[in-house]
Parts: C-alpha cells; sequence; structure tokens
C-alpha cells in the first residue's frame, strides 16, 4: 500500500544561526503547495530535529544553514536518521553553502542543496517531483 495524505516536511534550522526568514518563506511556499510542514524554530540540535522528525512522520527534512557549519550539521542529521533507522526520510537544504561543498554533502546522502537565489517554485518542484519516490 502507498503513502497518501499530503507530504510532511520538517524544516529545521540547526546550530546557532539566528537568522530564519528564508526558511520561514521556503515553510510557506511548501505549505501554500499542499504539504504538511513542521516549522521547528531556530537553534534546533540534530537530535531534536530528527526526533521532530521521526515523531511526526515525516516524508522529508529540509534544513536552513547560514552559520557555515553545514557540513558538521548535516552529516550529524543523516547519521542519527540511519542510527533510528529513519533513512527512508530525505534530507534537503539550502543556505549559505559554497559550490565546492555541494558534491561532498550529496555524496554523504543530502538529496539536494538549494543556494541563494533558488526560487520557492523550484523547491517545491524538487519535493513534489523526488519526495516519496
Amino acid at each position: 500500500m502507498g503513502v497518501t495524505g499530503p507530504i510532511r516536511v520538517v524544516v529545521a534550522k540547526p546550530g546557532l544561526d539566528g537568522h530564519d526568514r528564508g526558511a520561514k518563506v521556503i515553510a510557506r511556499a511548501l505549505r501554500d503547495a499542499g504539504m504538511e510542514v513542521i516549522y521547528t524554530g531556530l537553534h534546533q540540535t540534530p537530535e531534536q530535529i530528527v526526533d521532530t522528525a521521526i515523531q511526526e512522520d515525516a516524508d522529508a527534512i529540509g534544513l536552513s544553514i547560514l552559520s557555515g557549519a553545514h557540513n558538521t550539521l548535516f552529516a550529524r542529521v543523516l547519521e542519527l536518521l540511519k542510527e533510528r533507522d529513519a533513512e527512508d526520510i530525505k534530507v534537503f537544504g539550502g543556505g549559505i553553502i559554497p559550490e565546492d561543498d555541494i558534491a561532498p554533502l550529496k555524496e554523504k546522502g543530502v538529496a539536494e542543496i538549494f543556494t541563494p537565489g533558488a526560487t520557492t517554485t523550484s523547491i517545491v518542484e524538487w519535493v513534489n517531483a523526488h519526495v516519496r519516490q
């Protein structure tokens, strides 16, 4: 039996970064596109984010990272999902992430990275095309 109902996405701001305008814009765009969005708020630990995603039966986690800690934070979220046998939850993200770091993040298991200038339409289309596939 396939999964029914709207796609469920946890949008999270891990680490010490205190700027969440972009995350809120993405959360609203996903919600307006018919998805269920759980926004965790600022200063979340990877453990809190993964706990929320599992408790909320999320299909995906979208991380917004502007602090420069993207390599560490994405890796920790992926590691925790593996430990919790929840690797079916797709992880994508965006923020200030150097081009040279994108390929290594994808090799670790990040499904997609959106850099500044990505449109909300492109993000919504990507989630619709790749989550639950």
